[in-house]
């Protein structure tokens, strides 16, 4: 096992700029853009209700991919169809959905997921962990939408990771270690890389559920073979390690402090949220969780809704070394017996005092 992850406290990588050709391609729409600190952007002047030029979503596309996430300020009051039309023009161009609807929903329109910190008006409670959207699917979104319907008037954002920094934030023993991991979801059994090339900015970008991940697999290292063969190679089952209980919670956590060290590293943001913000991420460039303000009761902070919109990615995130998309959870495994394989529910308990709901 590669060292514990020692904290950073000065940036240790970067996120990249706003392109200045997408920047005068958007002007030439109307469109102002404010880079925020360190990551994400945001959009003055347009009314997503009208649909914007193909070559204007490719360049938000792109700037979602390399900075995290977009928002479009002003626009309140928008319909449940016209926020769902809006969230077609990324990723696969349809809405995936897969969750239940809550009675307050807007038109119990089933594409929309409303949280609250209301139980009356939505979901209470969702996300309080890092984590990705959709990490239970083959093809995980390949972005989500976050409409505030009402901001809370005391507080209660979403924190952001871009996930590219973060892998370049880690030491080289890590990176090494972490690029021949693969995870399997407890509940769905389907796998994914815990390092990743992002299909737009080319990043090499970290990618770990920390509230439904069952199993962890080591792909060994094989002498004579770069990393680049082994993820190309097909390889036997002895040539896969599985993860033991100690391995999963120091991955789990070094995962976590990675994350939570993005505020101070350069590449993390509480993002505070307006009535009408209506956010978009690229959900393979950013990890999120809500922040701990957003699940305090609408008495001490304000009344919060937000909708969440859930976009099909073009393609299946596949795990490396010749592994299926899925392996199957509730059956025996091919692997070293002494490793956690734990289906159903939340997966891998690593910390026994925080609550998960993801």
């Amino acid at each position: 096992m590669a060292q514990t992850l020692e904290k950073t406290l000065e940036p240790t990588s970067t996120v990249a700029p706003l392109n200045p050709d997408n920047v005068a391609l958007l002007e030439q729409e109307g469109l102002t853009l404010k880079p925020l600190d360190p990551i994400g952007v945001e959009i003055y002047g347009s009314d997503v209700r009208n649909q914007l030029p193909e070559p204007a979503i490719k360049a938000l596309e792109e700037e979602m991919a390399n900075r995290g996430f977009i928002v479009f300020k002003h626009q309140a009051g928008l319909s449940p169809d016209e926020l769902i039309e809006a969230c077609k023009w990324w990723g696969g161009r349809e809405i995936h959905s897969t969750h239940g609807v809550h009675p307050a929903t807007p038109g119990r329109n089933r594409h929309i997921f409303r949280c609250s910190n209301d139980g009356r008006q939505g979901i209470l409670g969702v996300g309080p962990q890092w984590h990705n959207d959709g990490s239970f699917e083959a093809a995980t979104f390949s972005h989500s939408a976050y409409y505030m319907a009402r901001a809370p008037e005391n507080g209660g954002g979403t924190h952001f990771a871009h996930q590219g920094a973060a892998f370049e934030a880690l030491p080289p023993e890590k990176q090494d270690f972490w690029e021949r991991l693969v995870s399997v979801n407890s509940a769905s059994s389907v796998t994914h890389p815990v390092v990743h090339t992002h299909p737009i900015s080319g990043r090499k970008s970290v990618w770990l559920h920390l509230g439904m991940t069952g199993a962890v697999l080591e792909r060994l290292p094989e002498e004579g073979l770069t990393l680049d063969q082994l993820k190309t190679l097909p390889a036997p089952a002895d040539s896969f390690h599985l993860l033991d209980d100690a391995a999963m919670k120091e991955l789990f956590n070094d995962y976590n402090d990675l994350l939570n060290d993005s505020f101070e590293g350069g590449y993390g943001i509480r993002y505070e949220y307006e009535t009408g913000d209506l956010l978009f991420i690229d959900n393979w460039a950013v990890a999120h969780r809500a922040a701990p303000e957003a699940h305090l009761p609408a008495e001490q902070q304000g009344l919060r809704i937000m909708d969440r919109v859930t976009i099909k990615a073009p393609r299946n995130l596949s795990p490396h070394f010749g592994l299926p998309q899925y392996i199957n959870m509730a059956g025996p495994h091919p692997f070293n017996k002494d490793g956690v394989w734990q289906a159903g529910g939340v997966g891998f308990r690593w910390k026994d005092d925080i609550r998960m709901q993801n």
